[in-house]
């Protein structure tokens, strides 16, 4: 919560002047480290005062939703939980990113006036749908992320009712009415909450992985025992990031999109 009053100081100071905004070297960061991972085409995002969001409709939609599982799961005290949600629940989750991937196809091929269309796009629904799978993606990765990390895990499902889900659910299409509300102050936050979601994914993988890869899961008993893993998984996040941005930045020549689109 202090981490939240405090960026909200930030973007009310930062939107009270377009001209400050425009040249916000928290935004310049986060746009950076966005372009690694996001198409970032100006059309399929949202805006703060004029200014491009750091991630796209979808984007910021799937990783608000990853930060929103990890906030409610910190406050839970679910952080330590080892099991996924019950099947019932998972298929519910699967059907969100299905639901996100058809809303995908046909987007993309709106690029392709010929092609056949189901439905006109819109940038409120590519946040929607990106929001239900950002929320399945963090109820499946902190599992992960936590048989990983400790030694003896808590083995119960990191949510295990429906009710647990919809409410959850409740608070996910509440994140999504606050973007859409376009109070800038409000847009400055979830901008940046939304890259950080980004970069928990991109750490909690390499965390992972590395942890696998050196025979070193499974070992924590203290959360002080948790920062060099995940430290490790942050600073490669980090060189991954820069090294892809700058390919792409080198090979198009452009922050925004692609070349022509």
């Amino acid at each position: 919560m202090i981490v939240v009053g405090i960026l909200l100081v930030m973007g009310f100071y930062a939107v009270t002047d377009g001209g400050y905004l425009q040249n916000d070297p928290i935004l310049d960061g986060a746009d950076w480290s966005s372009y690694a991972l996001c198409h970032r085409i100006t059309e399929r995002s949202f805006t703060i005062n004029g200014r491009q969001f750091p991630l796209c409709a979808r984007c910021s939609g799937m990783y608000l939703g990853v930060a929103l599982v990890i906030m409610v799961m910190i406050l839970a005290g679910r952080m330590r939980r080892a099991l996924l949600p019950p099947l019932p629940l998972l298929l519910i989750l699967f059907a969100f990113i299905a639901i996100m991937g058809i809303d995908g196809i046909n987007s993309y091929s709106h690029f392709f006036p010929n092609a056949p269309h189901l439905y006109q796009p819109h940038n409120w629904l590519r946040l929607l749908t990106g929001m239900g799978t950002g929320v399945a993606m963090g109820l499946i990765l902190l599992p992960a992320l936590a048989q990983s990390l400790w030694r003896s895990p808590q083995y119960h499902p990191i949510i295990g009712t429906k009710r647990e889900l919809t409410e959850l659910l409740v608070l996910a299409v509440l994140t999504v009415l606050l973007l859409l509300s376009n109070q800038s102050a409000l847009l400055y936050v979830l901008a940046l909450v939304s890259v950080a979601g980004l970069l928990f994914i991109v750490t909690a993988l390499n965390t992972i992985i590395l942890l696998i890869l050196f025979r070193k899961d499974g070992r924590a008993t203290s959360w002080k025992q948790t920062v060099v893993p995940l430290l490790t998984g942050f600073l490669f996040a980090v060189v991954q990031i820069s090294i892809i941005s700058a390919v792409r930045l080198n090979l198009t020549g452009t922050m925004t999109g692609f070349p022509g689109l």
